[in-house]
Order: C-alpha cells, then sequence, then structure tokens
C-alpha cells in the first residue's frame, strides 16, 4: 500500500540533523545515536505563525533546562539553534502554518549501551520544520480516560522534556482502540494530571480550573493561557482536580503547540457541558491566537542570517 503523507508538500522537505540540512529520505541519525539506543533526549515544539515563531525563547529556555538536568555536555548555545531554525525555515520556504520538532540528542555513542560515558561525539541537534496544520478538529475532541498513569517526580520529573515517551504512547494506544482523540492521564494519586500530548483545563461557575504542574509538563501554551486568563481578570486556580470534576465540567478543553486550544466535548462518554465549545474557551482560544502573531519572534528577511 502506497504510504500517503497528511500533507503531501512535506515529501521534499530539507530537515537539519547534525549542522546540515539533508533531504526528506536522507534526513537520518546513526544506530548509535542515543535517541536510538535509550530515547535519551530532549526536544520542542515550536509553531510558526505569520513569519514569527511564537514563544521562541520560552521553548530554548525549557530545552536548555532539560538538557542540563540530564547532564548533556557541548551543549549549542542559542544563537547556533536559533540560526540552524531559520536556516530550515528559509531553506523549505516557510513562513506560516508550519510546525518545528526540535531535538536534541545525547549524540552517537561508541558503542552501544547505557553510559553517557560512551558519548564522545557531542549532541545532534534535529530541526524537522513541517507544514502542519493543528492537529485536533476545531469542533472539538473526545477523551478516555486512560489506565497508564502520569509518572510524577518520585519517578521520572515531567518537567524534564525528554524523549522517552513510551508512558504517553501507551495511553494513546488506548485511545486510539477506544475512538477517541486522546487520553486523559491521571497522576499516581488518582488525580488528573493531562492528556497523552496536551495540559487540560476545566471551566466550573467562570472559573478555570487546572492541574498543578506536578505530574504534568508545565506547558508553554498552558502558561501563556495562565498568563491571559489573569491579565483578563478571569479567575484562575491551580489545584488537584478529580476524574468527578471533569465530566460535571461546564467547558474543558486541552493546551499544546501542536493542537493550541481543542474544546473538549466528552470524557469517557460523559458530555462535558453543552457538548460543544463554551463561551469562555471560545474568548480564550481568541485571546491565544492574537497572541502568538503578536508575541512570536520575527524570522529574519530572506537573505539575511
Amino acid at each position: 500500500m502506497a504510504t500517503q503523507l497528511p500533507d503531501p508538500r512535506n515529501a521534499d522537505i530539507l530537515i537539519h540533523v547534525g549542522g546540515e540540512l539533508n533531504p526528506r529520505a536522507d534526513a537520518k541519525v546513526s544506530v548509535f545515536d542515543s535517541s536510538v539506543q535509550g530515547g535519551d533526549a530532549v526536544w520542542e515544539g515550536l509553531r510558526v505563525y505569520d513569519g514569527r515563531i511564537s514563544d521562541l525563547d520560552a521553548h530554548l529556555d525549557r530545552l536548555f533546562d532539560s538538557a542540563h538536568a540530564m547532564a548533556f555536555t557541548e551543549v549549542p548555545s542559542r544563537d547556533e539553534i536559533k540560526n540552524a531554525i531559520f536556516e530550515t525555515l528559509r531553506a523549505n520556504g516557510m513562513r506560516d502554518g508550519v510546525h518545528i520538532r526540535l531535538t536534541l540528542t545525547r549524540g552517537m555513542k561508541t558503542s552501544s549501551g547505557m553510559s553517557p560515558h560512551f558519548n564522545q561525539y557531542g549532541p545532534c541537534l534535529i530541526v524537522l520544520a513541517e507544514w502542519k496544520a493543528p492537529v485536533y478538529a476545531q469542533s472539538g475532541i473526545r477523551l478516555i480516560t486512560s489506565s497508564v498513569r502520569r509518572n510524577n517526580p518520585q519517578c521520572i520529573d515531567s518537567k524534564i522534556h525528554h524523549n522517552n515517551l513510551i508512558n504517553n504512547i501507551l495511553a494513546k494506544i488506548e485511545a486510539n482502540h477506544a475512538g477517541a482523540d486522546d487520553a486523559l492521564m491521571l497522576d499516581l494519586g488518582g488525580f488528573v494530571s493531562e492528556t497523552n500530548a496536551t495540559n487540560v483545563f476545566l471551566i466550573k461557575r467562570d472559573t478555570v480550573l487546572t492541574p498543578h504542574a506536578d505530574s504534568c509538563l508545565p506547558g508553554i501554551t498552558r502558561g501563556v493561557v495562565i498568563q491571559m486568563a489573569r491579565a483578563e481578570g478571569i479567575p484562575l486556580i491551580e489545584r488537584n482536580l478529580s476524574l468527578s470534576e471533569v465530566y460535571t465540567a461546564d467547558e474543558m478543553f486541552t493546551t499544546g503547540t501542536m493542537g493550541e486550544l481543542s474544546p473538549v466535548l466528552e470524557v469517557d462518554g460523559r458530555q462535558i457541558g453543552a457538548g460543544k465549545r463554551g463561551p469562555l474557551t471560545e474568548r480564550l482560544q481568541q485571546l491565544h491566537a492574537d497572541w502568538v502573531r503578536e508575541n512570536g519572534e520575527p524570522l529574519p528577511a530572506a537573505g539575511h542570517a
């Protein structure tokens, strides 16, 4: 069966790997790379709007923090990473409607094995920019609750944005089998954490509620929504949330770079609120749409580094 890409324009993209631009078919890392050997890498998702990369410095701050927590050495500088991103976008003629998967692996090993003492070549930077619209239906999404628990800091700290995503992938498999868009994940105490790919917000009696960032990723879009809500005088509380509070919420939405703000219509067969995007969700979606187009880092003009 022939492979069909979600967007055929991505068949001919150039991808930055280890300092060089390569056609899609030739963009590879070694079988000795740490990302292959053990998911030993950190990553960020970026989105380009109208010639601007949204929240670029915030994403790079998190990338550097994650790499430091993982004891990476010889990490590229902020300017080096930005230049690699700009070069990739320029080479592909991309200035809008683009998602970037930015990955920094610990690099190639001298021999297969777990220990970083085999890593003697330095980290490998990958910039994968694709034509990609937000991944969820604008009309809203449906979730199921996964049996897989989201790890907390006593296991693996979710504040490290690492590439070992089997925890999330197993939850996503359950959602796929259930015919849902994604899976809601609980923490080890049974409280709501996040979905397999996004942060979670509830709205009850005009107050926005979201879990503490203890067993969930403190997402960049999550932080923007919190900042926007407080600036607009919208009540917002971070606290533990139970599953029954999800079922009885007036509105619910998820946040993430890949999907922006996505209304949740149903969880485990329970309709959320009116079963459609609610007014406060819609208001926050519009505030976010304005934010990303006004606060992103402008791409250099053509021909400039």
